[in-house]
C-alpha cells in the first residue's frame, strides 16, 4: 500500500493497569478448546481503561454519546508534539504555543507526548502524571483543535481529578501532604478548585480527548500524520477503548477510492 502504520496504543487485557477506581478487567473463556472445539470469551471492563476516547456525555450532561459523534471526528490529520513533563508539572496553553502554535492547523488531531506512556503501570503514573490545566483547553478551543490525545492519564491534572481533592475524591488522600511539600508549602485545594476544568471545557467545545496514548508515539513524535481511532456503535456510550493507529505516506502515492461503481 506505500503506508506505514504505527500503533498508538497500550495493550488491553488481563491485568492492565486501571485508574484507581476501577475494578480490574475480568477476561473469562466460556468456551475453549476442550470444552467446545471453540475460543469464547466473556469481558467484563469499564471502556475508560488503556487507550480510550471520552464521548462528551462522560463529563458534560446534555452532549453527545459516542454514537452521536459524527464518524469524520475519529478520522484525521494532525501533529504529534513532544512536550516533556515530569511529575505534577502543568501543562499550559503557553506550553502548547511554544511546542506547537506554529505548526497546528484548524480541524488538526492533536497527539501531545510528555514522555508519561514508559511510566504507564499502577504506580506512580496515575497519580503523579502531569496534565493540562484550564489555559491548555482555551488553547485548543481557540485553535480549532479537533481531538487531543495524550499519554497521560486523564484529560485534566490527576488532582483536579477524583485522585485529588475533587467530587467523590480524594481517592488518594496521602497525596495533599505529598504535594503541600513537593509545592513549598500550597494547599491542593487552593490549586485545584475545579473540577475537572479542561474536560469540561473541550467537551462543551466538542473537542474529544484521547486518555492513555502509548505504543509507537515515539517513533512518530515530530511529524504530522494521518489517525484513525474508530469506537464501537455503542448506543449512549460514554467513551469507548480503540486502537489509535498512525499513518505515513512517504511515497504520496495513496489515494482513497473515489465510489465509482464496477
Amino acid at each position: 500500500m506505500g503506508l506505514e502504520f504505527y500503533n498508538l496504543s497500550h495493550r488491553f487485557g488481563f491485568q492492565n493497569p486501571n485508574w484507581p477506581y476501577f475494578e480490574d478487567t475480568k477476561i473469562e473463556r466460556i468456551h475453549y478448546m476442550a470444552k467446545s472445539g471453540v475460543l469464547s470469551q466473556r469481558i467484563t471492563t469499564t471502556m475508560h481503561a488503556t487507550t480510550h476516547i471520552d464521548a462528551p456525555a462522560h463529563v458534560v450532561q446534555g452532549t453527545p454519546f459516542i454514537d452521536e459523534v459524527p464518524l469524520p471526528h475519529f478520522f484525521g490529520s494532525g501533529i504529534v508534539v513532544s512536550l516533556p513533563k515530569k511529575k505534577w508539572e502543568p501543562i499550559t496553553g503557553e506550553d502548547l504555543e511554544k511546542a506547537c502554535g506554529h505548526a497546528i492547523r484548524k480541524g488538526d488531531v492533536l497527539i501531545i507526548n510528555t514522555g508519561w506512556h514508559k511510566q504507564y503501570e499502577d504506580g506512580d503514573y496515575f497519580a503523579y502524571c502531569p496534565g493540562f490545566v484550564a489555559s491548555a483547553g482555551e488553547w485548543m478551543v481557540e485553535k480549532g483543535v479537533k481531538v487531543v490525545g495524550h499519554d497521560t492519564q486523564a484529560n485534566d491534572h490527576p488532582l483536579a481529578t477524583a485522585i485529588g481533592p475533587q467530587r467523590n475524591g480524594p481517592l488518594l488522600p496521602h497525596l495533599a501532604e505529598e504535594y503541600k511539600e513537593w509545592s513549598g508549602g500550597r494547599d491542593w485545594k487552593d490549586d485545584f478548585p475545579d473540577w475537572e476544568p479542561v474536560h469540561n471545557i473541550l467537551f462543551k467545545n466538542g473537542i474529544m480527548g484521547i486518555e492513555n496514548v502509548g505504543g509507537d508515539l515515539d517513533a512518530v513524535t515530530g511529524k504530522r500524520c494521518t489517525f484513525a481511532f474508530f469506537p464501537w456503535n455503542w448506543d449512549r456510550g460514554d467513551g469507548c477503548i480503540i486502537r489509535l493507529v498512525a499513518m505515513i505516506d512517504k511515497t504520496q502515492g495513496f489515494r482513497i477510492e473515489d465510489g465509482s461503481e464496477y
